[in-house]
């Protein structure tokens, strides 16, 4: 069948990627095909398309979504046609109307959950929920540090950390973006482009730190982050929206108190099936219940996606950003 997809021939700029038409077959063996509602944009997104993961070319893009399962290929038991679905997973590919793909990174969708929604969170909820349940997991009264609060991931930490018990500082670039981070449960904001965040941090924990520091934004926030941990603290370096962190001694650990440092993936956490279909249902229970509201920023159609990707990499948006197919 014929369907609208988005493809890139190279890479570089938002203007690399091309809205095109590609032929869709049926499902192989082990996939699904998917007509898909909604598609979550990450950036992870811009990650492929300039190049810092290198993908074969040319190529899709686009690591999530959500839709209704129109076939089924030979040897998948846990869905059928007319199912409705989403997924956070590799290949990239959900950039588009109608897609196949394998089927064991697709989870069924409670009826209760919009599309809209579900591609707004899947990719950053499961994001959250392996941070704060497996990577380090937090109890009651434990005190982080967590970057770009206002951001999509951010605004579902905000809210998981307060259903928690625990105290989240959060980072801003904006006194707006720190009013919304308030409003979705953070517990102490710090605007970056008016404050220290590490004499800031220092002073809300009485010089203590924190225990953990989940960190996205890289190259521009590493070092300052280990300054803001206890001893024994833990750095969870999981994005680069300022750039790879650049190479550095294991001293610079020990020297601030044997900290521990992990760079955690989402598809490792993910690999294993049992631990893909717990995840999902964790996060689609604090969705259901009411623990977490998905904040959808922007809505873009799909054939505007450069826009999107030039909004998103000028951080312009806060919250979860859909296109549409």
């Amino acid at each position: 069948m014929s369907a609208k997809a988005v493809r890139i021939f190279k890479v570089g700029g938002p203007e690399v990627m091309e809205y095109v038409d590609i032929e869709v077959g049926d499902p192989g063996p082990g996939e699904v095909r998917i007509r898909q509602h909604a598609c979550g944009l990450n950036f992870i997104d811009v990650y492929f398309r300039t190049g810092l993961y290198p993908q074969p070319l040319p190529a899709g893009l686009g690591m999530e979504g959500a839709g209704i399962v129109d076939a089924v290929g030979e040897g998948v038991a846990h869905l059928v046609a007319g199912d409705r679905v989403a997924y956070a997973c590799q290949p990239p590919g959900a950039y588009a109307q109608v897609r196949t793909m394998p089927a064991a990174g697709v989870v069924k969708l409670p009826q209760a959950i919009p599309f809209d929604v579900a591609a707004g969170s899947m990719m950053r909820g499961l994001t959250v929920q392996y941070l704060f349940r497996r990577t380090y997991p937090l109890r009651p009264g434990d005190t982080i540090l967590f970057h770009a609060a206002a951001g999509g991931v951010g605004l579902i930490a905000c809210q998981w950390a307060k259903a928690l018990g625990v105290t989240m500082i959060g980072t801003v670039g904006s006194d707006e973006k720190a009013e919304l981070a308030r409003e979705y449960g953070c517990t102490h904001v710090i605007n970056y482009n008016r404050e220290n965040f590490v004499e800031r941090v220092k002073d809300i924990t009485d010089g203590k730190g924190v225990s953990v520091v989940y960190d996205s934004i890289g190259k521009d926030t590493f070092l300052d982050s280990l300054n803001c941990l206890a001893p024994m603290g833990m750095m969870v370096s999981f994005g680069n929206a300022s750039g790879p962190v650049e190479p550095f001694g294991l001293g610079e650990l020990a020297s601030r108190g044997s900290l521990f440092l992990t760079r955690p993936s989402i598809f490792n956490y993910t690999a294993k099936r049992n631990d893909l279909e717990e995840m999902a249902a964790d996060l689609f229970t604090m969705i259901t219940q009411g623990h977490i509201r998905i904040d959808i920023g922007k809505r873009y159609e799909m054939a505007n996606v450069r826009t999107a990707h030039s909004d998103l990499e000028a951080r312009k948006t806060t919250g979860s950003l859909i296109l549409i197919p």
